[in-house]
This record gives C-alpha cells, sequence and structure tokens, in this order.
C-alpha cells in the first residue's frame, strides 16, 4: 500500500515539476510573437539574380506573396502553400510574372529557368486563381487585374485597391502603398488582340498609373516598407519613416533600373532608418554556396548600410519581431 501511495506522490510531484515549464512554453511564444518571412528563389539556399518573391507570414496564419516575378512555379509551386494575398508593386514582367520557371531548382543561378511563358495571365494571376487569393495593388492595376480573374473564372472583386494615403486590411494585415518612382507598362502581350499587336507595333505600353511600393502592418505590430522598384524619393523619410514609422524594410540594390548598393544604403541609413532590412533585386548572383560573394553589390549594401542586412537566401525562413529585430533564421 505504502508503494502505491509512493508511486501517487512521486507522479504528483513529477507533474507538478513539469508544470511551470509547459506553462512556461506557452506562455513564451505568445509574448514575442514574429513575422515569418520566406523567400522563393531559383535555387534554395542561394540569392540570384531573378530573386523576387518573398512570402510573409503574419502571427494569426496570413500568408502574403509579394513580386512572384518569375521564381515561383505557379500556383502548383510545392512552396508556396495556403496564400491569401498577393502585392505585385508594378507590372514589369519580373515582378508580376511574364515567365517563370518550371520547377523550384532548375536551371542555375546564373541562368535560372524562365521556359514557361505566363502570358496573357501573369503568373500573379494565375496564382491567386489556384490558391483563391486577393490581389491587393495600387495606382490603376486593380482593374487590369479584376478583368483577368473574370476572364479566366475568378472573382473579380479578389483584385482590391490601396490607393496612395489609404489602406485596406485583410486578414488581420494592414496594406498601404506608397511611392515608387519608376515606370509601370502593361506588356502589349498582356492585352493581346488587334490592339495588343499595334501597340507592340508602335513600341508602346499600356498605362496602369505609377509603380508603388507597400507598407504593412502586422497583428504584432511591426510594420514593414517593400521598396519596389524605385528611386530616392523624399517619401521615404515623411512617409515611410516619419508616418508609418517602418521598423523592417525590403529593399532594391539592382542599379541601373533601380537604386544601387549606394543609394539603397542612402535610403536605408538617411531616410527610412529601419532596424533591419532585407536585400532584394540584386539582378546577380549574389551568394555562391549560400555566401555573400565578393565584389558584389550585395557586399557593397551590406558594407554600407548602417544596420543589419540580411540576404533573402531561397527557402530559408526569416522571423522578425515587433522592433524589425531578426530573432531566427538569419
Amino acid at each position: 500500500m505504502k508503494s502505491i501511495h509512493a508511486l501517487a506522490a512521486a507522479g504528483a510531484l513529477l507533474a507538478m515539476l513539469a508544470l511551470p515549464a509547459c506553462v512556461q512554453t506557452a506562455q513564451t511564444n505568445p509574448s514575442n510573437p514574429t513575422v515569418k518571412v520566406t523567400p522563393l528563389g531559383g535555387i534554395d539556399g542561394e540569392f540570384c539574380p531573378q530573386d523576387r518573391a518573398l512570402v510573409f507570414e503574419d502571427p494569426n496564419g496570413t500568408r502574403i506573396l509579394y513580386d512572384p516575378g518569375r521564381t515561383v512555379a505557379g500556383g502548383g509551386d510545392p512552396r508556396l502553400g495556403t496564400i491569401d494575398i498577393i502585392l505585385v508593386s508594378h507590372m514589369h514582367g519580373d515582378h508580376v510574372g511574364n515567365a517563370r520557371n518550371k520547377a523550384p531548382n532548375s536551371g542555375s543561378c546564373a541562368s535560372p529557368d524562365m521556359s514557361v511563358s505566363s502570358m496573357p495571365n501573369s503568373n500573379a494571376v494565375d496564382i491567386a486563381l489556384a490558391k483563391k487569393s486577393k490581389i491587393v495593388t495600387g495606382s490603376e492595376m486593380p482593374p487590369f487585374f479584376a478583368a483577368k480573374l473574370k476572364a479566366n473564372g475568378g472573382n473579380p472583386a479578389d483584385s482590391m485597391l490601396a490607393r496612395f494615403g489609404g489602406s485596406v486590411t485583410v486578414g488581420g494585415v494592414r496594406i498601404a502603398t506608397v511611392t515608387a518612382m519608376h515606370s509601370n507598362g502593361v506588356d502589349p502581350e498582356y492585352i493581346g488582340g488587334e490592339l495588343g499587336k499595334a501597340m507592340k507595333d508602335a513600341g508602346i505600353a499600356g498605362d496602369v498609373g505609377l509603380a508603388t511600393g507597400y507598407v504593412l502592418r502586422f497583428s504584432n505590430g511591426l510594420v514593414a516598407y517593400l521598396s519596389g522598384d524605385t528611386g530616392i524619393t523624399a517619401d521615404q523619410d515623411r512617409v515611410v519613416r516619419d508616418y508609418y514609422r517602418a521598423k523592417l524594410a525590403v529593399m532594391n540594390i539592382g542599379d541601373g533600373f533601380s537604386t544601387g548598393p549606394a543609394e539603397a544604403a542612402y535610403v536605408m541609413n538617411d531616410l527610412v532608418k529601419p532596424a533591419s532590412v532585407i536585400a532584394s533585386h540584386a539582378n546577380e548572383v549574389g551568394t555562391i554556396a549560400g555566401k555573400v560573394r565578393a565584389g558584389s553589390k550585395t557586399e557593397a549594401f551590406i558594407k554600407a548600410a548602417k544596420m543589419p542586412v540580411h540576404v533573402p537566401l531561397s527557402g530559408k525562413t526569416m522571423a522578425f519581431d515587433a522592433g524589425g529585430v531578426c530573432t531566427g533564421g538569419c
């Protein structure tokens, strides 16, 4: 009998000892919820010339795909999972996706696979149809995406507007658009027919308004600035930093088409001043075997920036707290 009581007492003691650890685990995770950021580039573990796509996952589970471009293998890409929202900064093929790879890790970092045409819909629309995602854009882009969704049996109302100075909240994430100084023409091949042919022959593109960047406010309080293709703008100081108070930035560094490493570093150091920045749109082989390539624009940006620069290695998830500090995967 004593042995039975002893066993019971020991079991109770073990349960009591175990309880604080369980409670602590339950309390620790909600106390510092993080936003997860997963790059979907061309080659696992690398940062390659065509890499644009990032998936942001809010602590509440909402998943946002930013600029799917050419490195997401359509709606069937196994890396995607659930996608609730798609953001497109502008209509150039390397962002909206005029073509795509046939599968993840096809081609090489230096010579990415872009063998599958996404015309006339775009990779963004094909993914939205497959995942039943909302497409949130600014300027005059929403009617274009609404028409594409409708033409393919989707719901045109899934194309949503967030124009400069306003915002929409989807899945608990507040989405606003901000200035990006860049062109934003629609390739005539998206239009097709006689009109598209006449435009192509004349060398002109469709007009869907200004290119955009994005500011996202996640449910844990993190504010992230996604620059899109842009030059240096006063709004990066007065709007992105002063008004929205962004703590995490995704900054294009490719030069020629947008800010180069020196300009991007100025934007980060002197205008936006985030806690952390994710390099983007390098238009080069940024890494070899997962390490930053010596002499690259990626290296130049890292050296010039005064805050931590995180290189988006495809498939490697990073986690950021409300203050924009990386807490894992960086």
